[in-house]
This record gives structure tokens, sequence and C-alpha cells, in this order.
């Protein structure tokens, strides 16, 4: 029998300018390498991670840049969801934002916690 995977919702409240987005990246990213199966919630000023360039500066020593763990986290299969107010209230589009994150509103987390998923918050 197939053993079910889990899920993990981390919500990023931070954004480029805290060492908790990087830490929320850190533990979602190690959360796939567990075998995980991992979507972020970004909200407040989290959303400001996805904008592109954005976090290209930013870096927690010894973590890896922030950008190149966004990436990571894509590139392994992660989501990434950004809050549909908070992403209008800073005046993004779809276009502002890195490819494949996804605008949408709290369902989508609330789905998945509904359904058993872990949570955890920076």
């Amino acid at each position: 029998m197939a053993e079910n995977t889990r899920d993990l919702v981390v919500v990023i409240t931070h954004g480029i300018d805290h060492e908790l987005s990087s830490a929320g990246l850190t533990i979602a990213c190690g959360g796939i390498t567990a075998g995980l199966k991992v979507s972020i919630f970004l909200t407040s000023s989290g959303v400001d991670i996805a904008r592109k360039r954005a976090a290209d500066l930013t870096q927690v020593k010894p973590l890896d840049p922030l950008s190149d763990m966004i990436r990571d986290f894509m590139a392994r299969g992660g989501n990434l969801w950004a809050c549909t107010p908070c992403v209008k209230s800073r005046g993004y589009t779809e276009q502002d934002l890195v490819e494949g994150v996804v605008i949408t509103g709290s369902s989508k987390m609330h789905e998945l916690i509904k359904a058993g998923a872990a949570t955890l918050s920076f």
C-alpha cells in the first residue's frame, strides 16, 4: 500500500527585511526534503518576497540567499501562494511576481488544513 504524503502549510508574514522570511523558506525546503508536500501562503509583507528581484539581495548568513531558496522550493514542487488582498493592497499584479506564484485567497490553505495539514507560521 502506498504511503500517504502529509501536507505542510507554512505561513510567512514577513518580507525581505526580516530574517523570519528566510527561516520560513528554510523550514519549507526542509519539509520537502523530509517527504512532505509543502505549500507556502504569503500574507501581509510576506508577499514582498515573491516580487520579481525583491529577494535577490536578501541573505541571512549562513543560509542561502532568499531568492535561491524560493527557486529551489518551487523547482522541487512546492506551492507558493500569495494572499489576494495583500497583493492588491501593494499594487502588485501577477506580472510583478516570480513565475509560478499563485495569487489566491486563504481558502487554498484552509482546504489543506481541514484535510489534516500541519501548519507553521513565520
